[in-house]
């Protein structure tokens, strides 16, 4: 699968495709009703299948700090799409001159002057431009005009309720994998490349991975029983995920996984996080002995997690 960084980057050879846009945050059910639509359409008319993405995603650039928990960073993203079979990604740098860009103005440089579409599929649910002025019915009337075809696809739902990245979200939030992994058609995870870090879990007896989240926030917080990937290898495993309050600054988030009865150096592999249960919230300790003492008891709770569903 090929990567586009930018509009300036689109060359002639990338005229002529099947597209959609879209934030794709989590690559869902739904998300791949649209894709799997995108894939078809590509094959019956014998087009390459681009998808148009934003980064940072435009409620990370007007509120950062407001902005919703990423279910995915943009190489998860990259990769789950290329699972898919999707040919080519345009990222667009969301700035200010993209955010002043009106509906109109962004089909003509994106779907006209940039790649050419000759067929555009969206969300039922799509605005884009500013004010978010543009939708379906601007992108039909552009395609008469200027020759290509447009469908919105129908809204997918699981019990009778919109399969979104927003329901993802709050059934992470409530601890409800189930439902999360349902939506999402995959077991929740995090994956990323294991960098060194502070070496003060090892100072506690507690040596553990530290992974970059390559997102503002993350979308769990607290102490997880989990399931590490490792070169196709499965590994039990504890983490935390939140900002270590007792050792850290208190701001950035960081995801760090001690590896049960594992004693490998992986330093600079990626590893992919699934999140199995809860074990308890993240909190700050009145000492380091403290916090030790219960790192310890996470790890026997969740060697008894792991007993009973083995």
């Amino acid at each position: 699968m090929e990567l586009i960084r930018g509009l300036h980057n689109l060359r002639p050879r990338h005229r002529g495709c099947v597209t959609t846009i879209g934030a794709f945050d989590g690559v869902h059910h739904g998300h791949r009703a649209v894709l799997q639509r995108l894939i078809d359409k590509g094959g019956e008319m014998g087009l390459p299948t681009t998808v148009v993405v934003f980064e940072p995603l435009p409620k990370e650039f007007f509120a950062p700090q407001q902005a919703p928990a990423r279910l995915m960073s943009f190489r998860e993203k990259f990769k789950a799409l290329k699972a898919l079979g999707i040919d080519r990604i345009l990222r667009i740098r969301f700035n200010e001159t993209l955010r002043e860009m009106d509906g109109g103005e962004f089909v003509r440089k994106v779907f006209v002057e940039g790649l050419g579409a000759k067929h555009i599929i969206i969300g039922d649910d799509l605005r884009f431009g500013r004010d978010r002025g543009g939708n379906f019915e601007l992108l039909r009337k552009f395609g008469l005009e200027k020759g290509f075809t447009v469908e919105a696809t129908e809204t997918l739902t699981i019990d009778d309720e919109r399969v979104s990245s927003t329901r993802i979200r709050k059934a992470l939030e409530d601890i409800d994998f189930d439902l999360a992994n349902t939506l999402l058609g995959r077991p929740f995870s995090i994956s990323g490349k294991v960098i060194v870090g502070k070496q003060l879990g090892r100072q506690l007896g507690a040596p553990t991975a530290n992974m970059e989240l390559h997102r503002l926030r993350s979308p769990l917080s607290g102490v997880f029983a989990v399931d590490a990937v490792i070169d196709a290898e499965t590994v039990h495993g504890i983490a935390n995920v939140g900002t270590r309050p007792t050792v850290g600054d208190g701001l950035k988030a960081i995801l760090e996984v001690h590896l049960l009865d594992f004693d490998r150096d992986i330093y600079g592999k990626n590893i992919e996080v699934i999140f199995r249960t809860k074990i308890r919230d993240e909190k700050k300790f009145d000492s380091i002995d403290n916090l030790k003492q219960q790192i310890h008891e996470d790890f026997e709770t969740g060697r008894r997690y792991f007993a009973s569903v083995s």
